[in-house]
């Protein structure tokens, strides 16, 4: 599958983080249909999807399965080195502390999310984790990640 890269003249969204959080709609709705928790994950790098993921920890019965770990995993063997320098991850719902870590190991350019998670969120436990250069831009998108999570958790208690 060719990797989608972003160019304003093929797409409706005339905002990058619009189209790119988009594409971890689409990773989120894949770990649904799996049973999985429906988050997804997106890096990005000079305009180009490098790596997907979502969660897996059902599926692997791995608790370290999530979709920034996967996509982090993924974008690093593409890129041949453990830094995602120059890149941005975007996923549906606010990494937890874990994956905050693992992107401030990374040393991820930016982080963009969509969906507060007030819980277990890295912004309530450990806003320092992510390394001092990191931009990160929240709420893109945030109604339809919300409410991924929100339908699937709803589905599940019945």
């Amino acid at each position: 599958m060719p990797i989608p890269y972003y160019s304003e003249d093929d797409s409706k969204d005339s905002n990058p983080d619009l189209y790119f959080m988009k594409q971890a709609l689409a990773e989120a709705q894949r770990a649904g249909e799996r049973g999985e928790v429906p988050i997804g994950a997106v890096v990005v790098c000079q305009g180009r999807i490098i790596a997907r993921g979502h969660n897996l920890t059902e599926t692997l019965t791995d608790v370290t399965a999530h979709a920034e770990m996967q996509a982090i995993t993924a974008a690093a063997q593409f890129l041949g080195g453990k830094y995602l320098t120059d890149c941005t991850l975007y996923v549906t719902v606010e990494p937890c502390v874990m994956c905050a870590g693992a992107l401030g190991w990374s040393q991820i350019s930016r982080l963009v999310y969509g969906a507060e998670d007030a819980k277990r969120g890295f912004r309530r436990f450990a806003p320092a984790a992510l390394h001092p250069k990191t931009e990160v831009v929240w709420g893109v998108l945030e109604e339809e990640c919300s409410r991924l999570v929100t339908v699937f958790f709803k589905r599940k208690r019945k």
